[in-house]
């Protein structure tokens, strides 16, 4: 078993401080005299950052704050018993016994279970009484070291047979204590109510899933989670309730007495599927930015397979059977086969066929859009919705942004349809027909009688806008354009740009070769960053780990395929030398690349689709361009830019965003 506390790391009634910031700088500074930390005033800043998410007192005198960061070499615990108490945030008093918990931000699977058992076994009076009566700091470490090895995590309490049963899934955001804590709390209380329950903690310690056969025979299923759920649908058509986290530790038993109170009311909120009604949370005031947010980058993710294999198959189309394959691929897949070829030959056949195909998926692009958008938010009831108004934009020529807004109006419509209370009869109707149809005629309807026409005169106005830029101002939207693509690698700013490009590309050709010129120069900013840190780590590879060494070996195939994320580990580690240099890189390729005319037919390959790119020659420049630019800027910075705890604490948040 790895050993996650020393006597060196154990403080017994000792005066830390008036606050719960003064304990946690006191401990931190007590790890960072140690091997297993890096950096003590980052790993506070860490705590504290978390802290501020969500106060860490447990109740019964207990508090665990924790985190995961870069300034922590090994997963460690710092204790103290503290004489007086300080305010941890919990609603039943000031806490004095606290456990700092602390990760790497890569920490291993075997310490992360480790941290995990001790996080459920804060709840057992046996063990905090131990602590509270301990006389020296070997008698605590000695107390840990047996709990975390004794522990069970069965995942079913023994009780009667025949006694109903209740599936639960836990999960926080840094999935260390709340995570497991819950966990435990809510077998205690099953184990009090005779009630069988198998949970499902979602945390770093990894996820071991719920066998489906118990989720079939489950009457009841509690979410006590603060972020979603992963592979919610395994649980549809269950009876259900969802709580933060922390209330799944402090009120354990009331939550599974609420869960079986809405397994026998008919009426009771349903996870959403094929014979319930929808019961998706509400979007609250409180995080309806993060649920738009969410719904978009699920449109955008779904969205993109139709694009990638339809672009390629256009751009394959136009390879083979030439630019005016537009004007004629219709006449000749009706008029011609394989054994009656037209007069351009196999080549124009085949590019009429792989053409037309593209097409048809690219046709996908608005529908599919809206479709996953509404998912998001009502799950399966908002796809047939959502799909319609994505068809009804395309039809009012309300494109990319009429796809967005449809699809909002969907999924928002279908989640509060299926709020209904409905009789027990109707409800096996409601996701089927009831939801679609309303919610249909709700989005679509809007869609036509308001708010089409003014969306189609705004695309209008930005493509000819867009299709005016020459110059300066095309140079100015490619610079624009490669930062987005830098700014978070793969997050909701780079896919808003990437969205942006894609949605256009239909609409390319070579009369209009604005959409293209754009997808070039996305497509050729957003290879720069991970091929930019695999110039650097091999320019300079004493400023680099071991580590970022060989992920800068396979930075270099990532960034020809155009994967973005490539650049990611160096950026996790080192932010605010990583982020600059990377979005300097990509918003000069992205201005060479319009200045130069570079245009792409292919939404996604890199260099592997170079028979898509338009001027090749130029775009490989502008990317060898931004690839030095960021590996001389990321080596300047790291060798002359002195490194400050802050910065240090900023590698969470940039992973968790």
């Amino acid at each position: 078993m790895p050993q996650i506390l020393t006597p060196e790391l154990v403080v017994l009634d000792a005066d830390l401080g008036a606050d719960k910031e003064a304990v946690i700088r006191a401990l931190a500074a007590r790890a960072a005299g140690t091997d297993r930390v890096v950096d003590g005033d980052g790993l506070a800043a860490a705590v504290l950052d978390r802290e501020a998410l969500t106060p860490t007192g447990m109740g019964a005198g207990i508090a665990i704050p924790h985190c995961k960061s870069a300034a922590v070499r090994e997963p460690s615990l710092a204790f103290a018993r503290l004489q007086p108490p300080v305010d941890f945030g919990a609603p039943d008093g000031p806490a004095d016994l606290v456990f700092m918990i602390m990760a790497p931000d890569g920490a291993a699977e075997t310490h992360l279970a480790v941290l995990s058992r001790l996080a459920g076994s804060l709840i057992d009076e046996r063990f905090t009484d131990a602590l509270r009566s301990a006389s020296s700091p070997a008698e605590v470490v000695a107390l840990v070291e047996d709990v975390v090895a004794d522990r069970d995590e069965a995942d079913a309490a023994p009780v009667a047979e025949g006694a109903r049963s209740i599936v639960a899934v836990t999960a926080c955001p840094t999935g260390i204590a709340h995570t497991y804590m819950a966990a435990d709390a809510l077998k205690a209380a099953a184990e009090r109510a005779g009630v069988r329950i198998a949970v499902e903690t979602q945390g770093s310690a990894g996820t071991k899933r719920l066998d489906p056969a118990v989720i079939a025979a489950a009457d009841a299923v509690v979410f006590a989670v603060d972020v979603d759920v992963r592979e919610r649908g395994r649980f549809a058509g269950k009876p259900y309730v969802q709580v933060p986290v922390k209330r799944g530790i402090d009120a354990a038993d009331a939550l599974i007495q609420e869960a079986l109170g809405h397994a026998d009311d008919p009426n009771g909120p349903r996870i959403a599927g094929s014979a319930s009604a929808e019961a998706t949370p509400a979007p609250s005031a409180g995080n309806l930015g993060g649920t738009v947010k969410r719904a978009l980058l699920t449109g955008v993710s779904y969205m993109i397979p139709f694009v990638a294999g339809g672009g390629l198959l256009i751009a394959l189309g136009f390879l083979l059977g030439g630019f005016r394959i537009t004007e004629v691929a219709g006449d000749v897949i009706i008029q011609n086969t394989l054994w009656n070829l037209p007069d351009g030959g196999l080549g124009q056949y085949l590019g009429a066929v792989l053409f037309s195909i593209g097409a048809a998926s690219m046709g996908f692009l608005v529908p599919a859009l809206a479709g996953y958008i509404a998912y998001a938010i009502a799950d399966r009831p908002g796809i047939a919705p959502g799909f319609v108004a994505g068809a009804v934009a395309g039809t009012m020529d309300a494109g990319f942004i009429g796809g967005l807004v449809g699809g909002l109006l969907a999924g928002l419509a279908a989640w509060w349809i299926g709020t209904w209370r409905v009789p027990t009869w109707l409800r096996g109707l409601m996701p089927v027909v009831i939801i679609p149809l309303l919610a249909s005629i709700f989005a679509s309807g809007l869609m036509v009688m308001l708010l089409g026409g003014p969306i189609a005169a705004l695309m209008a106005g930005l493509t000819a806008w867009l299709s005016s830029l020459t110059g300066t101002g095309a140079v100015l939207l490619g610079l624009l354009l490669g930062t987005m693509m830098a700014f978070d690698l793969g997050g909701p700013i780079n896919k808003v740009a990437y969205g942006f490009a894609v949605a256009g590309l239909g609409a390319g050709s070579p009369e209009n070769p604005s959409p293209w010129l754009i997808m070039a120069a996305v497509m050729a900013a957003g290879m720069v960053p991970p091929l930019g840190m695999a110039l650097a780590s091999t320019l300079d590879r004493r400023l680099f780990t071991p580590v970022e060494q060989e992920n800068g070996k396979a930075a270099w195939l990532l960034g020809a395929s155009f994967i973005s994320e490539g650049a990611i580990p160096f950026a996790a580690t080192d932010p605010l030398r990583v982020i600059p240099a990377a979005i300097l890189g990509s918003a000069a390729t992205g201005a060479i690349s319009m200045a130069a005319g570079v245009t792409s037919q292919a939404p996604h390959g890199g260099f592997f689709v170079f028979f898509a790119i338009g001027n090749l020659l130029m775009f490989t420049i502008a990317i060898a361009v931004g690839t030095v630019i960021t590996a001389l800027a990321v080596i300047a910075l790291k060798r002359w830019a002195r490194r400050t705890p802050v910065a240090q604490e900023a590698e969470p948040a940039l992973v968790a965003a």
